[in-house]
């Protein structure tokens, strides 16, 4: 299927994959057949297209070359010989999806159905990249789509006036009179939110405003609307008012009911309102940037939750995961795809971004949450926080919003609805009406209690589920802290669910309540018949669409598990126990064939790792050093220094008389990445760990010797120490032979060649480089042959001065050079894509800037540069002092007004973006 998408730069995808179009000449020729919509344009049009008034002597043959190339992307049917010129032909194109859209949100709007008509203009609007036509912008189809998509603005603004938010659309229509101020349909609506936020003098005064702009540059008086409003405002027209209502948002499967009330007040408490004090920053909010719903436990306080925030820019924090109040920042910071951990991190990568952050289930760490809340809404102006709790946070400016059970029609629709599920075609009887209502009363209401009745229902008449509660609710202990009703309604519904499980359904459930974030089959010892016992009794939850299948248990059982496990000392035990076991198989698998797989393993049991590594810290310190230690190069190739340095130090300083080789290993670790940071007083604990293995060496502690050996040598040599290098990869390579340890060989032979070619001896530098990344490649070693490549690359930049007859001023010569480096690291970065290794597509992107600034292509160099430096800055690491060598260089190839150009360009540019660059400029192909 083709696509054609004119909305920002011109592409073409083929079957979702987009197409090398090749450099802006051919965008041209595919803009100029786009634009004629599948009618035949000539070859004398599209020669004015592509060159304008400076075609070429024989524009014919550019023109066929363009044509070629275009028809091996999209194929030959698809562009066509029509006459003297070409027609293309697509199955569709974003223009045509983006009017489409817009006509549907105007129907929906005259229909009266708001929330849809925002979310199909909202849609409409989402699919602009930037201006239409870019790469032909005299086109007459632009002008076409510009008038459509200031009409899809207007539309999108009056849909969210119907639907309630007039606040909330204030700021955005203020900006759009103030980007188009003769467009009289944006002071409508401006001016009617005005008078509906109870602001009339305001309306009045934005009325006032738009008559003068119009008299004063246009000598015209506001059209026919405009005055039928003003007389209306002025006459105080009830029928202007509109009563306020939530804008729905997407839904998740099951369906939601009742909190109409709530969620009306969730919308006027978070809608942003500019300050309007003297220097207040545009677009920050007066009131409502930190909502708290408290409730009790199982009130729906989540769901609610996630239904407001359904459709926003937002942030999902699961809390209820995490047990010690220390790892609440950085369970945030992982929420919000933010590496560091810290605040401080999070801070910088939101900048005044505007975004929702849901901090769910706070009552086991209202301190932490408090402060992880107040530090972000103070650093970052346009961030807004909803939080449920069982009791508020505490911090200045919050506002409470309590989440009461539902009303007895609502909790009766859910019942109903539920039990329908599991029973597929029953409808109530009148008798089991009334039993309903009963029910509800006796489960107060509460959403998850209803749920948990209702999947009883499949077994159980309603009758009976009545007679049940009504038998255990006497027997409820103390209310929960925070509670709102005097019943532990919940615990009472999780307590009868679990004791209607078998002995061995029930003792497993028990003990999976320290599993954080969820766990895999094999945390159950593959017992697929008791998870699936518990996954049908709606006490487990299951995620199927990802592989392999995740389970986790709902907050509420995992807490009923917690406080009713008889042995909880052993349920920590058994998952300290899986998570030692999982980290010895995968720590191996990081360096051969299956390392991303491996990485990928450790990236999702992250929660399980610091909670195993935690409690080993406390009840077995040794066993927490080998955990910590074993998983050196997940710390490393993960960008996650923040995590990995204080568990090691912690468990170094908790066992000074541990096993030689594990101290050995923890201290290497360290050192890599105390390096990867930019402590430069990294081979403090790298010559630490040595010194350990020097007299106390079993196999494991010969192989750790072989590898810190390289791993010296790869320091000096980044250090710029190029002979410092040397004899430590010699030594690593010898020592790698004389143990047996052949897979060692290529890493240590490439820090060998980056040694050599730094020292001046770049022939045989490269050549061994070259021969490491195909021996590593023979070995299925693909993070080493991506590491050679990156240092081949390094070696490539580096002036040959023996070979360039001008005394290494050969500047042909070096350009050549580097663009044969850019090729050698777009292979490499993508093999570290592959590897999900962050931290050196990083490093390699450092690299191909300094290629790019030597290529003579200063702008894009600048702008990779700077968005290398911001990216890293989020994962706490330091490109510049990883690689001071080319850092030094790139200061003298770029200048400071290099450097300042780059900034807008390289601001919204992540690390998919930046590959873009590394593609050759046209000519260069």
């Amino acid at each position: 299927m083709l696509i054609g998408k004119v909305l920002g730069a011109t592409e073409i995808e083929v079957d979702g994959v987009v197409a090398d179009l090749g450099g802006p000449l051919p965008r041209r020729l595919v803009t100029a057949l786009l634009a004629a919509e599948g009618r035949p344009v000539s070859e004398g049009a599209l020669a004015e297209a592509i060159w304008g008034g400076e075609a070429p002597a024989q524009p014919g043959n550019s023109l066929q070359a363009y044509v070629s190339r275009l028809r091996r992307a999209v194929g030959r049917r698809a562009l066509e010989r029509a006459g003297d010129g070409y027609r293309l032909t697509v199955d569709d194109t974003d223009a045509a999806r983006f009017a489409t859209d817009v006509r549907r949100g105007r129907d929906l709007l005259n229909q009266e159905r708001p929330a849809e008509a925002l979310r199909s203009l909202d849609t409409a609007l989402g699919r602009w990249r930037g201006d239409a036509y870019a790469d032909l912008p005299d086109t007459p189809a632009r002008t076409r789509l510009d008038e459509l998509r200031a009409v899809a603005v207007e539309e999108r603004l009056a849909a969210r006036l119907a639907g309630g938010d007039a606040p909330g659309a204030t700021g955005e229509l203020e900006a759009a009179t103030h980007d188009q101020p003769y467009r009289e349909r944006r002071w409508e609506l401006l001016i009617l939110a005005l008078y509906r936020s109870g602001r009339q003098a305001d309306a009045l005064a934005a009325l006032r405003r738009v008559r003068e702009r119009l008299a004063d540059d246009l000598g015209i008086d506001p059209g026919p609307a405009l005055q039928s409003l003003e007389s209306r405002l002025l006459a105080q027209d009830p029928g202007l008012l509109l009563t306020a209502r939530p804008i729905p948002a997407v839904r998740p499967l099951s369906h939601f009911f009742g909190r109409s009330t709530e969620l009306a007040a969730l919308t006027q408490l978070t809608s942003p309102e500019p300050s309007a004090g003297p220097g207040a920053a545009d677009g920050c909010f007066r009131a409502g940037r930190l909502v708290t719903l408290v409730g009790p436990g199982g009130a729906g306080k989540t769901r609610l939750a996630i239904e407001h925030a359904a459709g926003q820019d937002s942030w999902f924090a699961r809390l209820a995961d995490v047990t010690d109040p220390a790892l609440v920042t950085a369970a945030v910071a992982a929420a919000m795809g933010v590496r560091g951990g810290s605040a401080e991190a999070i801070a910088t990568a939101l900048g005044d971004a505007d975004g929702l952050l849901l901090l769910d289930n706070c009552e086991h760490v209202v301190a932490a949450a408090a402060e992880i809340a107040f530090d972000l809404l103070s650093r970052c102006p346009r961030l807004r926080v909803l939080a449920t709790s069982r009791e508020p946070l505490g911090v200045d400016g919050e506002r409470l919003l309590p989440v009461a059970p539902l009303p007895a029609a609502d909790a009766v629709a859910l019942l109903t609805d539920r039990i329908t599920a599991v029973r597929p075609g029953w409808r109530p009887s009148a008798a089991e009406a009334r039993t309903l209502t009963g029910l509800a009363a006796a489960l107060d209401g509460i959403p998850l209690a209803l749920e948990l009745a209702a999947a009883r229902a499949r077994v159980l008449g309603l009758a009976d589920l009545l007679e049940m509660l009504r038998d255990r609710f006497p027997q409820l202990g103390p209310a929960p802290r925070g509670a709102l009703t005097p019943h532990e309604t919940l615990e009472a519904a999780v307590a009868w669910s679990v004791d209607l499980l078998g002995p061995a359904d029930r003792a497993l459930l028990l003990r999976l309540w320290p599993y954080e974030g969820g766990f895999p089959l094999s945390a159950v010892e593959d017992d697929l018949d008791v998870l699936s016992a518990l996954v049908a009794r709606s006490v487990v939850v299951a995620d199927t669409t990802v592989s392999p299948a995740r389970y986790r248990l709902l907050e509420i059982v995992r807490a009923y598990c917690r406080k009713h496990d008889s042995d909880p000392a052993s349920s920590l035990e058994r998952h300290a126990a899986w998570v030692r076991g999982l980290v010895e198989h995968q720590a191996p698998l990081l360096r051969g064939e299956h390392s991303a797989h491996a990485i990928r393993v450790l990236n999702r049991e992250l929660p399980n790792l610091r909670a195993g590594i935690g409690h080993d810290l406390a009840v077995r310190p040794a066993a927490a050093l080998r955990t910590a230690g074993l998983l050196e190069w997940f710390w490393f190739r993960g960008g996650l220094a923040a995590e990995g340095l204080p568990l090691l130090r912690a468990a170094l300083a908790a066992v000074p008389d541990a096993p030689a080789t594990d101290r050995a290993r923890a201290h290497i670790s360290m050192s890599m990445l105390r390096y990867m940071i930019g402590d430069l007083d990294a081979t403090d604990d790298l010559y630490a760990g040595l010194e350990l293995l020097r007299d106390h060496r079993d196999h494991e502690g010969e192989i750790l010797a072989a590898q810190a050996a390289y791993y010296e040598s790869l320091y000096w040599t980044f250090r710029g120490d190029f002979e410092g290098g040397v004899e430590p990869a010699r030594r690593s390579m010898a020592h790698a032979r004389r143990i047996g340890e052949e897979w060692i060989v290529p890493a240590a032979s490439m820090s060998l060649g980056a040694a050599l070619s730094g020292s001046g001896r770049l022939a045989e530098g490269r050549r061994v480089l070259a021969e490491a990344g195909e021996r590593a490649v023979a070995l299925k070693q693909m993070w080493t042959a991506a590491m050679s490549d990156l240092l081949l690359a390094r070696a490539l930049l580096l002036d040959d001065d023996a070979g360039d007859a001008g005394g290494g001023k050969d500047e042909p010569r070096r350009i050549a050079r580097a663009a044969e480096a850019l090729a050698v690291l777009r292979r490499s970065l993508a093999r570290f894509g592959e590897e999900d290794d962050v931290g050196n597509v990083l490093g390699g992107l450092h690299t191909a800037a300094y290629a790019l600034a030597r290529t003579g292509r200063k702008r894009d160099a600048a702008a990779m540069l700077t968005a290398v430096r911001r990216l890293a800055a989020r994962r706490g690491l330091d490109p510049d002092t990883a690689d001071p060598v080319r850092t030094a260089a790139l200061a003298t190839l770029l200048s400071e007004s290099d450097m300042a150009s780059a900034a807008n360009v390289a601001a919204g540019v992540d690390e998919a973006g930046m590959m873009s660059f590394l593609e050759p400029s046209p000519g260069q192909d």
